[in-house]
Parts: structure tokens; sequence; C-alpha cells
């Protein structure tokens, strides 16, 4: 039995959660999410509306892994309901920076031209400062691959730590060529 799916998730206040069919729709104060589940597994929602459980139909490998895996999903978007996501980011180096322009991130992180990422829809996106990037949405997969996507413009790279990374991301550092 999986350990993660056997857990009931509980709905905070101010969080509605509700299934029809296959459709499982949660809605709170920062928005509504909405995302079809696998039909390998069952989703109730308990009389009361504090509680959520998801059970498997059949006890193969794929609705097994799809148990956990449905549970997981659906806590995440009640947490992005009712608290939401932020990732931070940071742009380490002399004259990078990075700068939000008509719904696009700008950065320049040594390169010959400008890069520019627009922001996905459901995702906000501030700068605080000119070396700090905040991504924030209820949708934790669009925030985390919008994030990883910036970070992946320029990877901070080992020799002087350059580059943009998650805030409090530890760069292995290497030592330099040494003369003889």
């Amino acid at each position: 039995m999986s350990r993660i799916g056997k857990k009931p998730i509980a709905v905070p206040s101010g969080v509605k959660v509700g299934v029809s069919q296959r459709e499982i729709t949660v809605e709170g104060k920062l928005g509504k999410l909405v995302w079809s589940h696998r039909p390998e597994v069952a989703v109730e929602v308990a009389e009361d509306g504090k509680e959520v459980n998801v059970t498997r139909k059949e006890e193969n490998r794929e609705g097994r892994a799809l148990h956990g895996l449905t549970r997981a999903l659906i806590q995440n978007m009640v947490v992005g309901v009712s608290e939401g996501y932020e990732k931070k980011l940071e742009i380490h180096g002399v004259g990078y920076l990075g700068a939000i322009q008509n719904n696009v991130l700008q950065l320049r992180v040594g390169f010959a031209n400008e890069i520019q990422k627009p922001i996905p829809a459901g995702v906000e996106v501030t700068c605080p400062d000119q070396t700090h990037v905040v991504v924030r949405g209820i949708d934790k997969q669009k925030v985390g691959q919008f994030a990883a996507e910036v970070r992946a413009v320029r990877k901070p790279e080992p020799y002087k730590g350059k580059g943009i990374r998650y805030e409090g991301e530890q760069v292995r550092r290497k030592a330099g060529k040494t003369a003889k």
C-alpha cells in the first residue's frame, strides 16, 4: 500500500474541493485549479468537505504508482490555492541584471544580446532589485518550470560562481589553474 497515497488530504477552511467524473476542481482565496485524474484511481471528498481520500481501483504496478502521485498532485493544488508557491532566484556576476517589461523578463547575463523570456499565464514574476527575481503562482508545476527555465539561461559556473541560482543554493567551487 502506498504510504503517501493512503494519507488523507486535509482541506483548510476557505478551500473548496469538488469532484465530478474524473475532474477535480480546487478553489481558494488565491484562485482556482482544475485537473483530470487517471481512471486507475478514485477520488472522494468527505461529507463535511474537510478531507479528500484517494484510493486505487487495481493492484497492478501502474495503479500503485498513480495512487501516490494523484494524492500528491491534489495536495499541491490545495496548498497552491490557499498559500501559493514561490521560487526566488539570485543573479550573480558583474553587470548581470534582470528586469521586467511588458510581461517579458529581460536578462543580461554576459551574452552579446539580452535574453527575453515571456512570462507564462498563471505565473507572476517580480524583480525587487536588479539581482533578484521572484516567481510566484498557485500552480507548483508552472512556478517550478519557469524558475528552472530562467536558471537554465545561465547556470552558475563552478570557477567564479557567476550565473543565475536559486536563493540559498550552494555552488560547488573549483580551483582555477595554478602556475608551477
